[in-house]
């Protein structure tokens, strides 16, 4: 069973992991992401993981997989989405979006099995494309493992703030 030792770190398979780990977990992803290192990317995530944008109607405690999703990847997927990001298959980034995350307001608490807990924090991301300059906010729910080469996604969820999407808005990139 993961408990919660404190505010600052959880214990979970074996493993005390503290906020500060976790929080440079985030930030080291934020600029992988950043550089459009995408098999940096991919290597943060345990094998069967999966990556969720549910839709901007989404409410705590619904299922993404029942009400919508913008992205919805289980491993296949994510795997293909790195690999259609890197290839010029990518019309609409590429050239890429130049982009730029800020991660705050890191809270760890226990996940659903001992082995993995839980990560919620907020995002800005500053993206920049066609001569347009965006914003997207909102927050990160992920289930996180310690593993012997570090912290693992196995599941990524970037939940909007935004009420809805502009028309013609793109979640190409990695959000």
């Amino acid at each position: 069973m993961t408990m919660i030792s404190n505010s600052a770190s959880v214990r979970c398979a074996g493993h005390t992991v503290t906020r500060q780990e976790v929080e440079d977990f985030l930030y080291t992803e934020a600029d992988i992401l950043d550089h459009w290192d995408y098999d940096g990317w991919l290597a943060l995530f345990e094998p069967g993981a999966r990556y969720e944008i549910p839709t901007t109607d989404h409410r705590p405690g619904w299922s993404p997989h029942e009400t919508g999703s913008f992205v919805d990847d289980d491993w296949d997927l994510l795997r293909a989405r790195v690999k259609r990001l890197k290839s010029r298959k990518a019309h609409a980034e590429n050239p890429h979006s130049r982009t730029h995350r800020l991660v705050s307001n890191v809270r760890l608490s226990e996940g659903d099995t001992e082995d993995a807990f839980r990560v919620s924090a907020s995002f800005v991301v500053h993206r920049a494309r066609d001569g347009h300059f965006d914003a997207y906010v909102g927050w990160y729910d992920h289930l996180l493992v310690p593993t012997e080469d570090g912290l693992r996604f196995r599941l990524r969820r970037s939940v909007l703030g935004h009420e809805s999407l502009a028309a013609g808005a793109r979640l190409s990139f990695i959000l």
